[in-house]
């Protein structure tokens, strides 16, 4: 068994990434811009926020956090984010979901242009990204596909089950590996034996927030599983969605919680704010 360390594949993303912001800085006299809009209060979104913007300022992005209350209205943040569309020194966009009920998501998603949606969330790239042409691509199905890259894990002709069915993980995540010649099955809360499907699976990928879901008689001798689930216990401790010391013992690759996903999917916000970034140089 050998873990995929997610962890230090982030590193070697970020590092690349500084070397281009410094390249970018030096020859063109332009710093990438990300702004991020976060409502409410929610204590896991502003952790995940303050990371962000943590690893914005090691690679030398310029950031800023729009930090609205839950009273907010829509009209508000859509305001907000047309500005941001039309700040030249705003080159990438993200909207810190989940946002209050009272707010219409998929219709926030939509106002963001395009080309600053480095979250890869708008129509307008999932529709790309399915048919296979260039495209922001969400966060978290990349950095699993990055993982895949530097590990060589070839994927034509593999059987690959996607335990989850979200717009954010699941439906991203099964596009990219068709693009790749797998054969996928999506499974999610509606699928009446989920066994039936994982123990037939050369890779597993799983992503729906319920620890310990997977178990060992639930995995080929071999697998590989990609655990995107965090989940933080009654004792404080973070787990995935796998029971991992039960079924690592089957599988060739596993990725840790944490260690794993979760750190590539920030590193693939800054390689997508610096694409974004990129390509604002390139028609200036």
């Amino acid at each position: 068994m050998q873990l995929i360390d997610g962890k230090s594949l982030s590193k070697k993303v970020q590092s690349s990434v500084k070397a281009e912001v410094e390249k970018l800085k030096k020859e063109k006299n332009i710093v990438p811009g990300l702004a991020v809009i976060i409502v409410g209060d929610d204590p896991a979104s502003h952790a995940y926020v303050s990371m962000k913007e943590r690893a914005c300022k090691a690679v030398g992005f310029y950031s800023i956090a729009h930090k609205m209350p839950e009273s907010i209205t829509q009209d508000e943040i859509i305001q907000i984010i047309i500005m941001m569309n039309n700040n030249p020194h705003i080159h990438g966009i993200l909207v810190q979901l989940p946002l209050p009920a009272h707010i219409d998501t998929d219709k926030i998603l939509e106002v963001i242009d395009p080309k600053k949606d480095v979250d890869g969330f708008h129509a307008y790239n999932v529709g790309r990204m399915v048919t296979n042409l260039d495209s922001f691509v969400a966060c978290t199905p990349l950095g699993v596909m990055e993982m895949f890259k530097e590990y060589n894990i070839e994927l034509e002709g593999k059987d690959v089950v996607v335990v989850g069915a979200s717009n954010i993980v699941g439906k991203p995540m099964a596009s990219l590996l068709l693009n790749k010649n797998a054969t996928v099955t999506v499974t999610h809360i509606y699928t009446k034996d989920l066994a039936f499907y994982s123990k037939r699976a050369d890779i597993i990928i799983v992503g729906v927030g319920v620890p310990n879901l997977i178990k060992e008689d639930m995995v080929k001798d071999g697998a590989i599983v990609i655990d995107i689930g965090i989940n933080r216990l009654e004792d404080g401790s973070l787990v995935g969605d796998v029971d991992f010391d039960n079924v690592s013992k089957k599988c060739s690759y596993i990725t840790p919680v944490p260690g794993g996903v979760g750190p590539m999917t920030i590193a693939m916000l800054l390689s997508n704010t610096l694409k974004a970034t990129k390509a604002f140089g390139d028609t200036k």
